[in-house]
């Protein structure tokens, strides 16, 4: 961490410049009983300019105890180059971060600030000081840094603009300085507070929130380094310094809130938030690395090898498991912060108020007036504020009524939308407008067509199946004693008939949607236009004049609407004039050495404040003429230029806008609820067709034993010693799930079989295969017509286009092929863990895959890569 250093003064002798004054000014007698407050003043400075030997607690109570005392002697002894006032005393200050520059005045604001600037460094270097390797330590040092911080916020906000208003000045005591340094103060407070969150224990989303507010703090303090006047007065290490803690800090917190996700199984935006990171070190490093303690790089590239080990775990994760899209690092929303310090607030501690040095040179009735004068100040401040804000607002009703300036931007063809309306419009154009859902409708068939496709091939296979095991049955009687095929796959057959039903209504759907894409595209083409104000109605000249002055109309009302905005700028430069002269206006000098009364100053100090009361009366006095010259104009103009047939117009635009915008997010709604429902849908197909694919390489083996059984009878051969282990009891359709674990035959229930086996394919080929029905032009009608079709329009009225789930009775689990129809099939073939192949002992005889039987579909190659996910 940083600590700031004090800044360096030279020897000045305060006591007698002071005590002359006040010899002079009142008396001798009154200079020898301030003797002793004197001397203390004197003891003051000279400790300030030793250099600091005693404790760092002891420092800081000498630098506020004088602070103190220079706000009385401040509000008590005037010192200025004027000759009526202290005009001997000449404070001198070096540069703490360049040193040979130094600022000389004759400004007490000027040892305010330096005394402040190096309170702030004291409490800083008591905050490095700690040891930080306990918890207690970390809270000492974190406490330290916050006083620091509000000491530098006070030095900012109440005496860095004053000491800074002299021809000779440096950087460190500026605004931007004492800003830039409180930020610097509070990030390193806050790092403190990072460290005690991690030894504790907290959770890492809480670790995330407090280490990225670390980080923000340092990138404030960064930006203020790499700006003027600060850009080049600072050390290239204090840069690379802050650099780097800035880049470490948001990279610990991806770090963190990285560990937050991974435990929500959100693998995406984490794999994102770690890249972001991991660049972020990597950058930081590339341009600070120069000057950096090496501690502070050891613990970058600690961080970075550990956002790589946790990238590198997410990312195979997401390959294998979870195959999430991972998004951009700039569309990911902020990182969430949370400040645990802020600035110590100093009012109290640096408060003068009670300090009872020199109270018996000046009346306490002082400072009582000067608050009078203050109250008074800001009466004036006050009523001419809400004066200005008054005739501002006055201007804006007025031109609204008129409808101005927007008739005449319609003129010049400079027409504009509502910002809402317009915010609407560009999202529909960003999602590709109403010229994109043809393309939107292309996937919606294309998708179907792909559903239609994998039922036709799910029933062809199980189809195929059931007329072998036909043939077989009529070739070979009752020899051949194994079960028919339909018994066992009624239930595939039950589902693949729903969902022939779903697509049925599905492409209903589609065609109500087709059909509104087509009733409504002269709606929605306006939402085309790019820009979208192209669409909207021009303000046209008259066809036909009679005297031809419709320009010099238009101009008129243009230089008047141009005079009122100049009216509108100079309230504004009015209004930044006064609180500009209350910011300066400090009569305290004059009160103390006013010997009239305090009513006679105030009167002739007030009335600075008269003339720019009289700019403001003029300014309202010349808008009221100039809105009533405006009003006129306009009538003419709106005659001319038939201003209402074109206000109906635009009006007219604008809802069709809003009707076409309405029509295309309901068309929208309804086209990514049918791509949801077909991408669906294609699982669930795509989970009975592999279901269907088991059972029939299970039933191709039984039908090679089989077929070997009974050729072995016909030729007479003796089987009588395997009858009581090798027989097959085939189980029906509602027992085949009590097959018993010691059977040796693999069951006939396909969602038994383990993905794992594939036996060859049987070498038998029936003579002759029945056409089977296809998908490519019309859907079976596997459900009766509807007798009134829906209306096109009422899409969302009438319900949700595409098939809702159907609550059937579905088969229990356990029962083969028992998975829960569509839309409900979320069963084992997701969430089960994957089947392990059954020991070698309940195998039997069937035999290993030699090899993996390819897919019996492929997407043709002209879908999107969306079918592919």
């Amino acid at each position: 961490m940083l600590a700031i250093f004090e800044k360096k003064t030279v020897s000045l002798d305060l006591y007698r410049p002071l005590r002359n004054y006040i010899s002079f000014n009142y008396s001798e007698r009154e200079a020898q009983n301030l003797e002793d407050d004197l001397q203390t003043i004197k003891q003051y400075r000279s400790e300030i300019e030793r250099v600091p030997a005693d404790s760092l607690p002891a420092r800081r109570d000498l630098l506020q105890n004088y602070y103190k005392a220079l706000c009385a002697i401040e509000s008590r002894f005037p010192i200025s180059p004027d000759k009526d006032h202290v005009n001997s005393v000449y404070f001198t200050w070096y540069d703490t971060f360049k040193v040979k520059q130094k600022a000389v005045q004759q400004n007490i604001h000027l040892e305010k600030a330096a005394v402040l600037f190096n309170l702030g460094a004291v409490h800083s270097q008591m905050g490095l000081s700690l040891d930080r390797s306990a918890v207690e330590g970390r809270r000492q040092a974190s406490h330290s840094f916050i006083a620091a911080a509000g000491v530098f916020a006070y030095l900012r906000d109440n005496v860095a603009m004053k000491a800074s208003m002299g021809t000779s000045t440096t950087v460190d005591m500026s605004v931007e300085c004492a800003g830039m340094l409180e930020r610097l103060m509070l990030a390193q407070a806050q790092e403190c507070v990072f460290e005690n969150t991690i030894a504790k224990g907290s959770t890492p989303g809480v670790c995330a929130k407090i280490s990225r507010q670390v980080g923000i703090y340092y990138e404030e303090a960064l930006a203020a380094l790499n700006v003027a006047p600060l850009l080049y007065h600072f050390d290239k290490g204090w840069l690379a310094h802050v650099q780097l803690k800035a880049a470490l800090f948001y990279a610990e917190a991806c770090y963190r809130y990285g560990m937050e996700l991974h435990e929500k199984e959100e693998i995406a935006e984490e794999i994102a938030r770690l890249k972001s990171g991991i660049s972020a070190l990597a950058e930081a490093k590339k341009s600070s690395s120069k000057g950096a303690a090496q501690q502070l790089l050891d613990a970058i590239n600690k961080l970075e090898a550990n956002l790589n080990q946790n990238l590198a775990r997410a990312v195979k994760e997401n390959d294998r498991v979870y195959l999430m899209r991972v998004p951009q690092a700039s569309s990911l929303p902020p990182l969430p912060a949370f400040a645990m310090v802020k600035p110590m607030p100093m009012n109290d501690v640096l408060d003068a108020s009670k300090e009872k040095m020199f109270a018996s040179l000046v009346p306490d009735n002082s400072a009582k007036a000067l608050s009078r004068y203050t109250e008074m100040v800001d009466d004036v401040i006050r009523t001419q504020a809400e004066r200005l804000q008054q005739g501002s607002e006055l201007a804006r009703v007025k031109l609204r009524e008129m409808d101005l300036p927007d008739s005449i931007l319609a003129l010049e063809g400079n027409v504009t939308l509502p910002m809402a309306l317009k915010e609407d419009v560009e999202a529909v154009q960003i999602c590709g407008g109403p010229a994109g859902l043809e393309a939107e409708l292309q996937q919606l068939n294309d998708l179907k067509r792909v559903n239609q496709e994998l039922l036709v091939q799910t029933e062809e296979l199980l189809q195929k199946e059931a007329t072998e095991d036909a043939q077989f049955r009529s070739q070979f009687g009752t020899r051949w004693t194994r079960p028919q095929s339909s018994t066992l796959t009624k239930n595939l057959q039950d589902r693949l008939n729903r969902f022939a039903g779903n697509l049925k209504q599905a492409a209903e759907s589609d065609a109500r949607i087709e059909r509104s894409v087509r009733d409504h595209a002269a709606l929605m083409s306006i939402l085309d236009h790019r820009p979208i104000e192209s669409a909207l109605p021009t303000l046209a000249r008259p066809i036909m004049s009679l005297d031809a002055n419709e320009d010099a109309i238009a101009g008129a009302l243009k230089q008047s609407l141009r005079q009122l905005e100049g009216l509108g700028a100079q309230r504004a430069g009015l209004e930044d004039m006064l609180k500009e002269m209350k910011r300066k206006d400090d009569i305290l000098p004059k009160l103390m050495t006013s010997t009239g009364s305090h009513e006679d100053l105030f009167r002739k100090e007030i009335a600075k404040y008269d003339h720019i009361c009289e700019e403001i009366s003029k300014n309202l006095e010349a808008q009221e003429q100039l809105l009533l010259q405006i009003q006129a104009q306009n009538q003419d103009f709106a005659s001319i230029f038939n201003l209402e047939d074109y206000k109906a117009s635009r009006e007219r635009t604008y809802k069709q806008i809003e009707v076409a915008i309405s029509k295309y997010q309901e068309i929208k709604e309804n086209i990514n609820e049918g791509l949801k429902f077909y991408v669906t849908l294609q699982d669930a197909i795509t989970n009975v067709k592999q279901q269907g694919s088991d059972f029939v390489m299970t039933r191709n083996m039984q039908c090679r034993e089989m077929m070997d059984d009974v050729q072995r009878q016909i030729s007479g051969l003796s089987f009588q010693e395997n009858k009581g282990s090798n027989g097959y009891n085939y189980p029906s359709a509602a027992q085949s799930h009590q097959v018993p674990r010691s059977n040796p035959q693999p069951p006939a229930d396909p969602t038994n079989i383990p993905n794992a086996v594939r036996p060859p394919t049987p070498t038998y080929q029936p003579p002759h295969q029945p056409a089977m029905p296809s998908y490519n032009q019309n859907p079976p009608p596997y459900g009766p017509p509807r007798q009134q079709p829906t209306p096109p329009y009422n899409l969302q009225a009438s319900g949700p286009p595409y098939p809702p789930p159907q609550h059937q009775q579905q088969p229990p689990l356990n029962h083969e092929y028992g998975q829960p129809a569509y839309p409900g099939w979320r069963g084992p073939y997701y969430n089960a863990p994957p089947q392990q192949p059954a020991p070698l002992q309940q195998q039997g005889s069937m035999p290993r895959s030699p090899y993996t039987v390819p897919s019996p579909y492929h997407p043709p190659p002209h879908q999107s890569g969306y079918y592919r996910q």
